[in-house]
């Protein structure tokens, strides 16, 4: 593939497959953040020192790169893999059997903790936004159900990878002790 320079000049960008849109249309909002958040998620790595979690979220991301090329086009191409019921409840099955190994949570925490963790904490807020942002995009276009339900359960991974990073280190989470 070669690039083409100056295709996007206009404020238009092409789809996988054909097609193009404005840089704006919510189909590129929803791919975009997606990619950011693999890019975050690629930081977070780096920093993150337990290795099994390093492990999963390189499996998130791969998912992400997967969900990424599907919403990149209007009819994605037969051949890109897909993200499906069975990646959903392997989330499902990691969050119950790292809640077993973290205290419970009496009160909300306050984001922190090792770099890894802190990371992991603002990589899950990206996880909501790219949340809104793909539901933006079903409210116009076609999204497969299993991508709206991963996106739904990764910023809960997310938090548990943050929450179980601290406990792995041995640093204690910060409880907020504000009143609500």
């Amino acid at each position: 593939m070669r690039y083409r320079y100056g295709r996007g000049d206009s404020g238009y960008t092409d789809l996988m497959g054909g097609g193009r849109v404005r840089k704006d249309h919510p189909r590129v909002e929803a791919y975009g953040s997606i990619d950011e958040l693999s890019s975050l998620l690629g930081v977070a790595k780096t920093f993150v020192r337990d290795e099994e979690i390093k492990h999963v979220l390189k499996q998130v991301q791969e998912h992400l790169f997967i969900i990424g090329a599907i919403l990149s086009a209007e009819k994605p191409p037969p051949n890109i893999p897909r993200v499906d019921e069975n990646t959903v409840r392997w989330m499902d099955r990691l969050i119950e059997r790292y809640e077993e190994e973290l205290p419970p949570l009496n009160r909300f925490i306050i984001a922190g903790g090792t770099r890894g963790a802190a990371l992991l904490h603002l990589a899950r807020t990206v996880a909501r936004r790219a949340e809104r942002r793909v539901v933006s995009l079903a409210e116009k276009s076609q999204v497969d159900n299993s991508i709206l339900a991963y996106m739904n359960r990764l910023s809960t991974l997310l938090f548990t990878l943050a929450r179980l990073e601290n406990h792995r280190a041995g640093v204690e989470e910060e409880e907020w002790r504000g009143s609500y």
